[in-house]
C-alpha cells in the first residue's frame, strides 16, 4: 500500500494534461472518486504474511494511523471531506510518545484515540504519563491502548480504567521485562472492578491477577484474541474454569495463557482428583493456541477442548524430569493445518526453543515449544523424548537446523551430551535431508554420527542428502568417516563448510 503522499503526487501526476494549472487538477474527481483515493491511501496496519507472531499479538504498527494527518493539508475541501467520513474510513488521534495530548485534543475534531505507548527501552516522561491519563479519561472516545511501561507507572496509569469505555477494541498492557531494578517479581496488577469494554475484541494482559470467571471476562464474549501472559500463582485457575470460559468465547481465533511459574504435576493431579474436568469446550474459529506451565495442566485440558481450525501452537514447558503428553500428540495429529516441513532448534543458556515451519522459506512458524533445563545433555535427553512422542509429526521433516546460543554458561553446568542422548535424539527425523549446523557442535555431532562396530552408516538420517556447518573453530574433516561410510553404502552426503 502506498504512502497517502504518494497517492496524492501520482493523481496530480497523471492527471489530464492541458492548459489546466496543477491546482486545477485538485478539484476534477467529485467526491464519491476522491472517497475512493482516500481508502486505497490508508495503510495496512497488520499484514499478517509478513508479520512475526509478536507483531501479531501487539496488532501492527499503529503509528500509521497518522496517515491523514497530511491529507488534509492539501486543501479545504479535503479536510471536509476527510473529516465528514471519519467514521468510514475509521480515522483516529493518535496519542504516542512526545505528543501534546491536551493541546491536540483542544485543537482537533472529537475522533476516536488510540493510545500507543509501547516502549520497551525507554522510560516515561512526567509530560507523556499525563498525557496518557489526561486520554484515558475520554472513555467514549477511546478506540485502541497498548502500554508497555514499568509496573509503578502502570500501577499509577491503570487506577485511570475505572468506568465503561464503550467503543474500546484492543487493549494491551505488558510491563518492561529489562527495567532496572526489576520490581515485577513480587508485584502483580489489576483492572479495576469498574473497568468495562462491552465491544472489546482483543484482550493482552501481562502479570495481571484477573481470575478465569472475572466478571470482567463474563462481558467480553465477542473476544477474537485473549491472551493472558506470565499469571502469579495467586491467579491460578482449575482447568474447569478455563473450560466454562471457552464455552462462551465462540469468536476467539487467539488464545495464550502463560504461568509465571512452575504449578508442581503433582498438586495438579491432586487438585483435578478433588475436582473433575465436567465440561467440554469447543472452540471452533481458534487459529493459535500458546501455553506455558506444567506439562499435566496441558494434559488435563486437551482431551475436553476441540480446536479445529487450529494453524499454529505454542507449548514452553518448566524444568521438569519427564514429558508424558499423548493428548498433546493427539492434538498434533488430528490438527491438519499444522504443518511441519523444516524444524530450527535453538540451545540456549536455560531453555531448548524449536520452531517448525511448513516448509523452508516460510517466515512464520506452524509450532513453536520450548523446554526448561540448563545442562546440555538434559537440553538433549529431554528433546529426545518429546520427539520420541510426538514421532508422527517429525517423521515427515525435510530440513533441520541447530543452532548455539549458550555463551554465558556457569562452568559447573554440563555443556556435553553424551552420543547415545545425540543418537536418539536424532533417531525421530528419518526423512531429513538438510542438516545445517553451528560449528559449536561440530565436535560432540561428529562422534555421534560415525557409525560404531555393527552399526549401520543409514540407522540415523537415511534421507540425508547435505551438511553444512561452520568451519570455524572446527576440523575441516569432522565428518571424513561419516562420509565415507555413506557413500559406500550408497548414501552420499554433501558437506559444505562456511
Amino acid at each position: 500500500m502506498l504512502p497517502a503522499s504518494r497517492c496524492l503526487v501520482g493523481l496530480v501526476k497523471h492527471g489530464p494534461t492541458g492548459d489546466r494549472s496543477p491546482s486545477t487538477l485538485i478539484h476534477i474527481l467529485d467526491d464519491d472518486s476522491l472517497l475512493n483515493v482516500f481508502f486505497f491511501c490508508r495503510p495496512v496496519i497488520l499484514d499478517e504474511s509478513m508479520a512475526d507472531p509478536r507483531q501479531i499479538l501487539g496488532g501492527g504498527e499503529w503509528h500509521r494511523e497518522r496517515w491523514w494527518y497530511r491529507v488534509v493539508q492539501v486543501c479545504h475541501r479535503w479536510r471536509c471531506l476527510i473529516l465528514e467520513h471519519a467514521f468510514n474510513l475509521r480515522i483516529s488521534l493518535v496519542c504516542a510518545r512526545g505528543t501534546p495530548v491536551a493541546d491536540m485534543l483542544a485543537h482537533s475534531p472529537p475522533l476516536p484515540l488510540i493510545i500507543d505507548h509501547l516502549d520497551q527501552h525507554d522510560d516515561v516522561t512526567a509530560e507523556d504519563e499525563e498525557g496518557i491519563v489526561y486520554a484515558l479519561q475520554h472513555r467514549d472516545r477511546v478506540r485502541r491502548i497498548r502500554l508497555l511501561k514499568p509496573i509503578p507507572v502502570l500501577e499509577r496509569l491503570i487506577i485511570t480504567l475505572d468506568g465503561e469505555y464503550p467503543i474500546l477494541e484492543c487493549l494491551l498492557i505488558e510491563h518492561q521485562l529489562f527495567q532496572r531494578p526489576v520490581t515485577w517479581r513480587n508485584r502483580n496488577l489489576n483492572l479495576p472492578e469498574t473497568f468495562r469494554a462491552p465491544h472489546l475484541r482483543h484482550l493482552v494482559l501481562m502479570n495481571f491477577v484477573i481470575p478465569i470467571g472475572s466478571p470482567l471476562l463474563v462481558t467480553m464474549g465477542n473476544l477474537a484474541t485473549l491472551s493472558l501472559n506470565m499469571i502469579p500463582l495467586s491467579a491460578y485457575f482449575h482447568p474447569n474454569a478455563l473450560l466454562q470460559r471457552l464455552s462462551l468465547m465462540p469468536q476467539l481465533e487467539i488464545f495464550g495463557i502463560t504461568f509465571n511459574s512452575h504449578f508442581p504435576s503433582g498438586d495438579i493431579q491432586r487438585q483435578l482428583l478433588r475436582a473433575p474436568i465436567m465440561t467440554r469446550a469447543v472452540v471452533p474459529n481458534l487459529r493459535w493456541f500458546a501455553f506455558q506451565g506444567a506439562s499435566a495442566y496441558l494434559e488435563a485440558l486437551l482431551p475436553w477442548v476441540t480446536f479445529p481450525l487450529l494453524e499454529r501452537l505454542q507449548v514452553f514447558f518448566f524444568n521438569q524430569l519427564s514429558y508424558s503428553i499423548p493428548h498433546l500428540q493427539q492434538l498434533m495429529s488430528a490438527t491438519g493445518n499444522l504443518r511441519l516441513n523444516a524444524v530450527e532448534l535453538e540451545f540456549r543458556d536455560d531453555f531448548l526453543l524449536m520452531r517448525t515451519y511448513p516448509d523452508k522459506e516460510a517466515r512464520s512458524y506452524t509450532l513453536q515449544m520450548m523446554l526448561g533445563g540448563r545442562h546440555l545433555d538434559w537440553q538433549v535427553a529431554c528433546t529426545a523424548q518429546v520427539f520420541h512422542t510426538l514421532r508422527t509429526k517429525f517423521s515427515v521433516v525435510e530440513h533441520l537446523t541447530l543452532e548455539y546460543n549458550r555463551y554465558r554458561i556457569s562452568s559447573e553446568w554440563n555443556n556435553e551430551a553424551d552420543r547415545t542422548q545425540w543418537r536418539e535424539f536424532l533417531g525421530s527425523f528419518g526423512k531429513v535431508k538438510t542438516l545445517r549446523m553451528d560449528g559449536a557442535l561440530v565436535r560432540q555431532f561428529s562422534r555421534s554420527l560415525q557409525p560404531s562396530e555393527g552399526e549401520s552408516p543409514t540407522e540415523l538420517l537415511p534421507e540425508l542428502q547435505e551438511m553444512s556447518y561452520s568451519a570455524f573453530g572446527s576440523s575441516l574433516d569432522a565428518f571424513s568417516r561419516f562420509v565415507d561410510a555413506r557413500q559406500k553404502a550408497g548414501r552420499p552426503v554433501t558437506v559444505i563448510r562456511h
